[in-house]
């Protein structure tokens, strides 16, 4: 036990409180050195306890430490493999491909602008014969009062 490296001066005290008790017990058989005592299993569990979250404090700082490296070596390698990806369009290639969308850009609003103008006619097409409907129900109306006037 007392190979294992803690973190927190408060954490190194107690660890050293425990095994210089147990220490003492296992040469002298007694804490004060005086004979034999046993160890009540109360101490015992909560010796075990406290050592168990020392330890378990450490596994998970070891496996933070080594997540942060294995995290800061991906994002190095993506980097690298987006440093590639770009260094390989040249600025030739940009300005192509700048060219491309703009043309592609004037294409899609003249389509745009097409469709704006068709939708302008149909709902002037809808409107008169929205019109003519009204002037036909009107119509009615009236061939249908004056054929039952008598």
């Amino acid at each position: 036990m007392a190979g294992v490296q803690l973190a927190g001066s408060t954490s190194t005290a107690e660890m050293e409180r425990i095994v210089e008790r147990r220490n003492l017990i296992a040469y002298t058989g007694d804490r004060s050195g005086r004979g034999r005592a046993p160890i009540a299993v109360a101490e015992v569990k909560a010796d075990l306890a406290f050592i168990s979250a020392i330890l378990e404090k450490q596994l998970l700082q070891e496996d933070n430490r080594r997540l942060r490296q294995e995290v800061e070596r991906l994002k190095g390698a993506v980097r690298g493999s987006l440093g590639q990806q770009f260094d390989q369009f040249g600025a030739a290639d940009l300005g192509t491909r700048v060219d491309e969308l703009m043309a592609e850009n004037e294409l899609l609003r003249a389509e745009r602008d097409n469709a704006l103008s068709q939708v302008k006619d149909l709902t002037k097409q809808l409107n008169e014969v929205q019109d003519d409907l009204t002037g036909t129900r009107e119509s009615l109306r009236r061939m249908m009062r004056t054929e039952k006037a008598p």
